[in-house]
């Protein structure tokens, strides 16, 4: 399967019929349309009809619809499911998991619900819980029932629950995101970090993302539109990666090179697992391309 681009993931208010025509328009990777967070109690009925109208209009092109819906925990998250499922968005994002089990019962209620085969789950990662059980949610992905395939940060609920600050660099919270992209990445989950909260702020704001691609995300949930340019300027690969990947892979592709696991490359020393990373970050950077020239 293609690599799907992922560098910019924007939260849309579904209670807001504008915003949910917008991000048909928007050159984000993936759009989150919520029920959750971003929706008051007493407006939780008229989002979920509008999110479920939008879905089920389509027009969102290349980009990679998600909804957020409210936990199953609430009073409005059964009812969620059954709207949203059976309108086939790509992905439905389930809030504050914090076990595996949660996962179960979130898959079994897409199937009850007439959710397609091709709905996937996101767990936002969130609570304490989350990050003391990382590993045995992302290795729930095994079980198809749960339809795993991505985490999403939920740094400001971590923040509330533990006390951490939010601060420049974000060390208190460090530990949990590393934990949390290792328990992904050891069961071929896609990830994203959480949102940058201050939208005034843009030289923080890339700093950050340069810190969440550096630490290895795919991408960074956005909270305005604003945000989505910096943003996929910071996770597209720059053109001398680029290049210097394509060098590598042309290298070892070379029939002499076809058994060897490490060769000199421009003077370097570079390994068959460069030669690895090397044709993902080209996948990437081929799907950002393509996706340019539709735009």
């Amino acid at each position: 399967m293609p690599l799907r681009p992922r560098r910019s993931v924007l939260y849309m208010p579904g209670s807001n019929a504008r915003a949910l025509d917008k991000a048909r328009t928007l050159a984000a990777d993936v759009v989150i349309l919520d029920l959750e967070d971003a929706v008051a109690p007493d407006a939780k009925e008229v989002a979920r009809g509008q999110v479920a109208a939008a879905v089920t209009a389509g027009g969102f092109g290349h980009r990679e619809v998600v909804v957020r819906i409210n936990g199953l925990d609430t009073a409005w998250g059964a009812d969620d499911l059954k709207a949203l499922a059976p309108t086939g968005p790509d992905v439905i994002l389930i809030p504050k998991v914090s076990r595996p089990e949660d996962l179960v019962a979130a898959g079994k209620a897409i199937v009850g619900a007439g959710g397609p085969d091709r709905t996937a789950v996101w767990a936002m990662m969130e609570t304490p819980l989350a990050m003391l059980n990382a590993a045995a949610i992302a290795a729930a992905a095994a079980d198809r029932r749960t339809r795993l395939s991505g985490f999403v940060m939920g740094t400001n609920d971590l923040a509330k629950e533990t006390g951490a600050r939010i601060v420049p660099g974000r060390a208190p919270m460090n530990a949990w995101l590393m934990l949390s992209l290792a328990a992904a990445r050891a069961h071929g989950l896609a990830i994203l970090d959480g949102v940058w909260n201050e939208i005034a702020d843009e030289a923080g704001f890339a700093r950050e993302c340069a810190e969440a691609r550096d630490m290895g995300f795919d991408g960074k949930t956005l909270i305005h539109p604003n945000q989505i340019g910096p943003c996929n300027a910071a996770f597209s690969p720059a053109e001398k990666e680029v290049a210097w990947a394509r060098t590598i892979i042309a290298a070892f592709d070379l029939p002499e090179n076809a058994a060897r696991g490490a060769i000199q490359v421009e003077g370097r020393m570079v390994e068959r697992l460069h030669a690895d990373m090397a044709r993902k970050l080209v996948a990437i950077a081929d799907a950002i391309a393509a996706r340019a020239a539709e735009a």
